[in-house]
């Protein structure tokens, strides 16, 4: 079975893919190329300043065209992000169907899919929104990376922590109860670690606000898409899938019993 689920997973994230892809190319490759005008405009002032001192600087060449970047390379990047993450979505899924709750195939993927997002992306994103190529130095994207990444693993970590407290305190506290504790442990813990960890703000002065407001909401749409698709789309076929094989009966509302 979690053979069968991984494979859908990765389905259901090649197809995240593909509107995922279709969004950047029409809603976030235009932002990017006008930070990337930006910070072309940035250099050639800066190079002519230097001409004046009598200071010539070689501009370093370009590895990967732009044409290439916006095409193949986004394509590739995107297709590879969404059909790993996919995979990764079916397993946590196939460990947490009727561990974690007793709900139906479909609510426990649509479930999974906000938490992922929330503890993937929305609370990492935060504590280090996403900036355009021309925001910040090169000489810190090491350290930049490593924060981003370690935000992300604790963020993980207390969702982890406070899925399980939540199904500790269930039984004694009930569901509800249980959800708003367990809930507000995740907020303060994840909170205290932004707060620990040190703030990063290399966005120039004079770069255009609307270009960084446009790129960082395109880039939450991006996100969006991909976790709405994983969540919806695999629920809705696995669940199929257990109908069919007998795993899984629907129960009936009140409403189609009466009907």
């Amino acid at each position: 079975m979690v053979r069968s689920l991984l494979i859908r997973g990765m389905l259901v994230g090649f197809v995240a893919g593909l509107l995922v892809f279709g969004f950047a190319k029409i809603f976030g490759e235009p932002q990017v190329d006008r930070a990337i005008a930006f910070e072309t405009a940035m250099d050639d002032a800066k190079m002519k300043a230097d001409a004046a001192k009598g200071i010539h600087d070689r501009p370093e060449p370009e590895l990967v065209s732009r044409p290439m970047q916006a095409s193949f390379g986004l394509l590739t990047g995107v297709m590879v992000y969404a059909t790993a993450f996919g995979g990764l979505f079916a397993l946590v899924f196939a460990f947490a169907n009727g561990r974690a709750t007793k709900l139906g195939p479909r609510a426990v993927s649509a479930l999974l899919a906000l938490t992922g997002f929330v503890a993937f992306y929305m609370v990492p994103n935060l504590k280090y929104p996403a900036n355009p190529p021309s925001v910040g130095h090169p000489d810190t994207i090491t350290i930049r990376t490593e924060l981003y990444f370690a935000m992300m693993a604790l963020s993980i970590a207390a969702m982890a922590v406070a899925a399980v407290l939540r199904k500790r305190l269930a039984p004694k506290l009930g569901v509800w109860e249980a959800a708003i504790i367990s809930g507000a442990v995740y907020i303060v813990a994840v909170m205290v670690v932004a707060a620990i960890l040190p703030p990063i703000n290399e966005v120039p002065s004079d770069f255009p606000a609307v270009v960084l407001w446009h790129f960082r909401v395109d880039s939450a749409a991006m996100q969006i898409i991909m976790w709405a698709v994983l969540g919806l789309g695999f629920g809705a076929l696995t669940e199929r899938s257990f109908i069919a094989k007998g795993l899984y009966r629907p129960r009936l509302t009140p409403a189609l019993v009466w009907r």
